[in-house]
């Protein structure tokens, strides 16, 4: 059920393998806290899930952030957000007894999350961006060393710039964060070989930690 009593509305699934990492999970644009919780239980079954519904609406959407138009953000709103998002995985994290969690997200949830990368790299082990651009025009010093980063991309997504999600992974992997940077033969949405792609690599990074960079 959801649980108001923290800063976010969201909805929070106990793990039950000790070494799976707990999953943060942020929907896209008009999703909900309930959006992305099947996809948790098919790429790391074992982990807890915690999934916070975002505070902005658009046209009556739940998002993450406030942009000015399509593919244009309101940074000032970027920061301002993924601050307050980690701060309430802080809280859940107290209430719940988690380690800090891997986000998982889609669309507006994979560039918020790329955001916390970028502003609060203390608040999550690493990311699988599903979909993401640049957030911020220019990247924060930060240091992600030990951050393992699943960036998945579509060839024929007509949202997201080839050059723009290459960009990401540069300036991800220019921080010291382990990126690995895949290009599908997909649009805007998920396919199955995503799935496929992020229960392997969460796999690999719950029992066999890499390091190094790929892109």
């Amino acid at each position: 059920m959801s649980k108001p009593e923290l800063s976010f509305i969201y909805r929070f699934e106990p793990g039950h393998d000790p070494a799976a990492p707990p999953l943060l999970l942020l929907h896209g644009t008009g999703g909900d806290e309930n959006d992305l919780l099947d996809l948790g239980r098919l790429i790391a079954p074992g982990s807890a899930l915690l999934s916070p519904r975002g505070k902005i609406l658009e046209g009556g959407m739940p998002r993450f952030f406030r942009r000015l138009a399509e593919g244009i953000f309101d940074e000032a709103d970027v920061i301002r957000r993924a601050n307050e998002l980690a701060d309430f995985v802080a809280e859940a994290q107290a209430l719940h007894g988690l380690a800090a969690p891997v986000a998982v997200g889609f669309s507006n949830g994979a560039n918020i999350a790329a955001a916390v990368l970028a502003l609060r790299p203390d608040a999550l082990a690493g990311a699988v961006l599903l979909r993401a651009m640049v957030p911020l025009s220019v990247m924060p010093p930060v240091d992600l060393a030990g951050k393992g980063v699943l960036l998945l991309t579509g060839t024929q997504d007509p949202i997201i710039p080839a050059d723009n999600a290459a960009r990401l992974a540069g300036d991800l992997n220019r921080a010291g964060a382990t990126v690995d940077h895949k290009i599908l033969p997909a649009g805007h949405g998920l396919s199955q070989a995503d799935v496929d792609i992020a229960k392997t690599w969460i796999n690999r990074r719950a029992y066999a930690p890499i390091e190094g960079s790929t892109s």
